[in-house]
């Protein structure tokens, strides 16, 4: 999971990113607003975990961009203010949930674990699709992970859509050639093997993070990684 962390202060910011890390997030730190603003806009993410009392743009103008912009991601807000009227103006702006200064580490991975879950629970089966970076938009048919377009033919896109759907678990040779090719489809040949390996080209060549598998004997397997 991917997590943009805008926090001023350094030594906060750089203790939440390494602690972060080492329960294998990927963690973007931002020390303003404005450049907040400009990695959200460059970069898919899971999460936003953003101080409200940021030098360029506060974070009640970033979090108002980013409504602006995307309304599922989920926005925690970490700051000093403790007021019931901040905490409102914070949920009322479009925050998800709100943490308080000084906090306990553990908390705030209570917090982060229960925003995310909630996400993936809701995660649309209609417009997008999401599995960590990877995000496949159904109208627009475009591609793009970690903020990078991907282009890819119609039987790819098909392929691609029907894994992950199915993320986490493994498909059948026979089940992508029901699913994607049709019910005549000849197994025998290895059409869909060429179309997996095609994907991964595209989609994991590039990453170190690897999200097309194969299960020997058995098909393929989207994994998402935690």
């Amino acid at each position: 999971m991917s997590i943009l962390l805008v926090e001023d202060e350094k030594k906060i910011a750089e203790t939440l990113k390494k602690g972060l890390e080492e329960l294998q997030y990927e963690v973007d730190l931002a020390y303003d607003g404005n450049a907040g603003r400009e990695m959200f806009d460059n970069q898919s993410y899971d999460l936003v975990i953003a101080d409200i009392n940021l030098p360029g743009m506060n974070g009640y103008e970033l979090l108002k961009h980013i409504r602006g912009v995307n309304q599922q991601v989920p926005v925690l807000l970490l700051t000093a203010l403790s007021s019931t009227e901040d905490k409102i103006e914070g949920f009322e702006t479009g925050a998800d949930d709100y943490i308080v200064k000084p906090f306990d580490f553990a908390e705030l991975v209570v917090r982060i674990r229960a925003l995310l879950k909630r996400v993936q629970l809701q995660a649309p089966m209609g417009k997008s699709l999401r599995v960590n970076d990877l995000v496949m938009n159904l109208d627009s048919k475009e591609v793009s992970r970690a903020g990078n377009p991907i282009q890819l033919t119609a039987k790819e896109f098909q392929l691609l859509e029907y894994m992950i759907r199915n993320k986490n678990r493994v498909v059948s040779r026979a089940d992508i050639a029901l699913n994607v090719w049709d019910i005549d489809f000849d197994t025998g040949t290895n059409v869909i093997d060429v179309y997996v390996n095609f994907l991964r080209k595209k989609i994991d060549r590039d990453y170190d993070m690897k999200l097309i598998h194969t299960q020997v004997g058995m098909g393929y397997v989207l994994k998402e990684n935690s």
